[in-house]
C-alpha cells in the first residue's frame, strides 16, 4: 500500500480477537487505533476513541464469537462512535459473523437472526462488510451495503498439498457441505464422499451411510465450523468402522461449545486443522488441533479496499 492509502486508514479492535487485530495491524504495517472497549459495574459497554478519525477510512476487526452478543454490543457502540466522529468510512471486519445459523424460517414464527444482525450493523453505520465463510452464502443479500465474503478453504487445502497424504478421500458431513468438499477436493486432485445420516425414529440413534468410496483411504471431512464437534465425530467414526484408514478434519470457524473438546479427545480424529477467525482458549487447545492465521487474508482484503483493488483476485484460481 502507498503512504497515502495508508494515512488515510485507521484500524481498531474490540475485544473478541485483538491477537487476529494485531496481527492484521502488523501485516499492513499499522498501529492499532487508540481506544478503549470496556464496561461498566452493570453490564453495559463503554467505548472511548482516544484518536482522531474525522475524515478516515476506519476499519474496526469484531469476531462476533462467544460471548456473541457482548462482542456484537461492541462492534455496534465502537461504530456509532466513529460514525459520531466524523469518519469517512466504517468497515466491520468479522472474521466469523455470529448469529449466521438462523438464515431463514425452517419452522413457523421463526426469526431469521442473521438478517437482525445485518440490519443491526447497516443501521449503526457500517458501511461495508469483510467477513470469512458464511454458514449460508446467502447472508451476502441481506445487506444493502457491500460484503466482502472471504473463502478459508484456500489455507487448508495448501496445508493437506503440502501432508502429501496418499489415497486422499475428501468427505463431505452431511448433504449440506457437499459443495464445499466438491470446492476443496478439485485443487487437491481428490474425489469426495458424503455422510448420509437418518434416524429410523425419533430418539434413535443415527445410521449413517457413506456414498463413495473410503475404505483403506486417508479421509479428510471438511466443514465450515466445529460447534459442538456431533456431526463431524461421528463422522469420523462412521468412516473408520467401515474402512476407512485414517481421519482428518479441517474447518474455519473454532467455535468449540459444550461438550466439543471432549467429543474431539475422544474421536479418531487424527488431526484436526482450525483458522484463527476466533480465538481458541489455552484451556481448550488439544495436541490434535493445528491453527492457521487468517491474518494476512485480510491485511490484503483492507489493503485492496483502502486503494480501490478488486478483492476478489485472493481466492480466484
Amino acid at each position: 500500500m502507498s503512504n497515502e492509502a495508508l494515512s488515510n486508514i485507521k484500524v481498531f479492535s474490540c475485544n473478541s480477537h485483538p491477537e487476529l487485530a494485531q496481527e492484521i495491524a502488523d501485516k499492513l504495517g499499522v498501529k492499532l487505533g487508540d481506544s478503549t472497549v470496556k464496561q461498566f459495574s452493570d453490564g453495559e459497554i463503554s467505548v472511548s476513541i482516544w484518536e482522531s478519525v474525522r475524515g478516515k477510512d476506519v476499519f474496526i476487526i469484531q469476531s462476533t464469537c462467544a460471548p456473541v452478543n457482548d462482542n456484537i454490543m461492541e462492534l455496534l457502540i465502537m461504530t456509532d462512535a466513529v460514525k459520531r466522529a466524523s469518519a469517512k468510512s466504517v468497515t466491520a471486519v468479522m472474521p466469523y459473523y455470529g448469529y449466521a445459523r438462523q438464515d431463514r424460517k425452517a419452522k413457523a414464527r421463526d426469526p431469521i437472526t442473521s438478517k437482525l444482525v445485518a440490519n443491526m450493523l447497516v443501521g449503526a453505520g457500517v458501511d461495508r462488510v469483510v467477513t470469512m465463510d458464511l454458514h449460508a452464502n446467502q447472508i451476502q443479500g441481506y445487506f444493502d451495503i457491500p460484503v466482502d465474503h472471504m473463502i478459508g478453504q484456500p489455507l487448508l487445502v495448501e496445508y493437506f498439498k503440502e501432508k502429501n497424504l496418499e489415497d486422499l478421500v475428501v468427505v463431505s458431513p452431511d448433504h449440506g457441505s457437499v459443495t464445499r468438499a466438491r470446492n476443496m477436493a478439485k485443487p487437491l486432485n481428490a474425489p469426495i464422499a458424503i455422510i448420509d445420516k437418518r434416524r429410523p425414529e425419533p430418539n434413535k440413534s443415527e445410521i449413517m451411510n457413506i456414498i463413495g468410496d473410503i475404505k483403506g483411504k486417508n479421509c479428510v471431512i471438511v466443514d465450515d465450523m466445529i460447534d459442538t464437534a456431533g456431526t463431524i465425530c461421528n463422522a469420523a467414526k462412521a468412516l473408520i468402522d467401515l474402512g476407512a484408514k485414517s481421519v482428518y478434519a479441517g474447518a474455519t470457524h473454532a467455535v468449540l461449545s459444550g461438550p466439543a473438546i471432549e467429543r474431539i479427545e475422544a474421536s479418531p480424529i487424527k488431526e484436526m486443522v482450525l483458522l484463527n477467525t476466533m480465538p481458541i482458549p489455552e484451556e481448550k487447545m488439544l495436541d490434535k488441533f493445528t491453527v492457521l492465521s487468517v491474518g494476512e487474508i485480510f491485511a490484503e482484503t483492507i489493503a485492496r479496499i483502502a486503494t480501490n483493488k478488486p478483492v476478489s483476485d485472493l481466492f480466484q484460481e
